[in-house]
């Protein structure tokens, strides 16, 4: 059997062909108004795209930006009370250092003030005696012809002490003192300690208030055991000053 091809207006439309026929077929119906009333039923039949896709996705959007939020805002609550805890260490810091640099400056002028006072602590040269004789007193013993210094009354043996701070600059024989001891005074003066018995400080020294430099005697020239005690401008002969004037200038009371 012979088959006979279709062909010229009786030939079946192709795909494109029938699809763009329905579209214009649209086309005119949609200026008729019937695609309005056919349309929406089959439209409305269709599921939406906002109710199957976009809804999820915002509401997932909406707990991410919320976590994000409270992580930022953690951090920055974090941020705020490392930030005061270290402002709380500095201030604790700063709190320890002044403490440290008031009592620095506390230890500081104590030592200061110890120190004045043992500058200005000033003694007899020896302990519950008295003048025996005046200074600048006018004799035939002294080759000045008068006193150049004053006595303290004391037995041998008794002990002798610097008057102040100082350092020794004379420990030994001095002729016509005996053994004698010279001391350079804080304050630059000098202070001379004669007929000693013993002496038992050498030159050099260092010496406090009340330390013991020797012991009392009758060396050199005397008529009897004593201390003849000077104070002087400098360490030599003739420089002498009023010695009672001098410890009572510096509260000793003689």
């Amino acid at each position: 059997m012979a088959f006979t091809r279709a062909t010229g207006k009786h030939r079946r439309p192709s795909r494109v062909h029938r699809t763009t026929a329905r579209a214009a077929g649209v086309a005119a119906l949609a200026t008729t108004g019937v695609v309005g009333t056919l349309a929406a039923p089959a439209l409305a039949a269709e599921p939406e795209v906002e109710q199957t896709g976009l809804t999820p996705v915002v509401t997932i959007g909406d707990s991410i930006a919320d976590e994000i939020d409270a992580q930022a805002l953690a951090q920055k609550q974090a941020a705020a009370d490392a930030a005061a805890r270290e402002a709380a260490r500095e201030a604790a810091r700063e709190r320890a250092a002044e403490a440290a640099k008031e009592a620095r400056e506390a230890k500081e002028r104590a030592a200061r003030e110890a120190e004045r006072e043992r500058l200005n602590t000033f003694v007899a040269p020896i302990t519950a005696s008295y003048v025996s004789t005046a200074y600048q007193a006018g004799s035939s013993l002294w080759s000045s012809g008068s006193h150049t210094g004053i006595d303290f009354h004391a037995s041998s043996g008794t002990s002798v002490h610097s008057v102040g701070v100082g350092t020794v600059v004379e420990a030994g024989w001095g002729g016509a003192y005996g053994n004698q001891v010279v001391i350079r005074m804080h304050d630059g003066t000098y202070t001379q300690y004669g007929h000693l018995s013993s002496v038992g400080v050498s030159v050099g020294q260092s010496v406090e208030p009340g330390q013991q430099i020797g012991v009392s005697g009758a060396t050199g020239n005397v008529t009897g055991p004593h201390l003849h005690f000077e104070a002087r401008t400098s360490p030599e002969y003739g420089s002498d000053m009023d010695p009672v004037a001098y410890l009572r200038s510096h509260g000793v009371n003689v």
